[in-house]
């Protein structure tokens, strides 16, 4: 899980895949999405380090899958570098406005973005409070995407790895459903609350591995916390 990962929502196939090329090349792990619906089920599947957008879509524009994004609690610090034609001053201020980190006219070459992506997610890593959450024995490495306890590395599917993070920032305090389902998924994905329940049991089972299966705690009638203390 090294390789940081790009989402790219382009709607015309043959930009989206010479942008793909470029940055596979470079290393990078690369999703694609051909419109904002796709682009933000790709998002809640599976968390990107990173989404260039195109402005001009074939649902909602760009623009307004940045909004969203950056109004969604889940999502807001997502990198997004917006793609685009525009080339106007007010169209610039508008996208940055919007939420967008960086903003790329069109056409533009391969290293110019490259070089655009690394420096975005290098300022990103920088602005995170903490690269290593550390709960009891157990680590997690925002940066690498790494999970462990002790020496003994463990493996965590995507979606139990964010509600891992999201519990390893916020210990000993307790959790509704309806609040992880609002805090891990965001507000405007549907997800049934007893989702919850199947992932809680999937994210204890790889930590048992670690021994650390008992930091995720059922307060009955409450509903979950994570500490490495002892419940009474």
């Amino acid at each position: 899980m090294g390789a940081r990962q790009i989402l790219i929502v382009e709607d015309e196939r043959p930009i989206r895949e010479m942008i793909a090329f470029g940055l596979r090349r470079a290393g990078f792990e690369v999703r694609e999405a051909e419109d904002s619906r796709t682009a933000r089920n790709a998002v809640a599947d599976q968390r990107p380090d990173l989404l260039l957008v195109d402005w001009m879509l074939p649902d909602i524009s760009g623009l307004e899958l940045t909004r969203a994004l950056k109004r969604d609690a889940a999502t807001r610090d997502l990198p997004i570098i917006m793609l685009t034609a525009r080339v106007e001053e007010a169209d610039k201020v508008a996208g940055l406005d919007g939420g967008a980190d960086d903003y790329i006219t069109k056409p533009f070459s391969p290293r110019e973005l490259l070089a655009r992506v690394n420096a975005l997610l290098r300022r990103s890593s920088g602005s995170d409070d903490a690269e290593i959450l550390q709960c009891g024995k157990l680590a997690l490495d925002r940066g690498s995407h790494r999970v462990s306890a002790g020496d003994d590395a463990i493996t965590v599917g995507p979606t139990e790895y964010r509600m891992l993070e999201f519990f390893m920032l916020h210990q000993d305090r307790v959790y509704s459903r309806e609040q992880l389902l609002d805090r891990i998924w965001g507000g405007n994905v549907y997800v049934e609350e007893r989702t919850i329940d199947v992932h809680i049991r999937r994210l204890r089972k790889a930590l048992e591995s670690g021994g650390c299966d008992q930091y995720v705690q059922t307060v009955r009638g409450a509903g979950y916390r994570f500490s490495a203390q002892e419940t009474g």
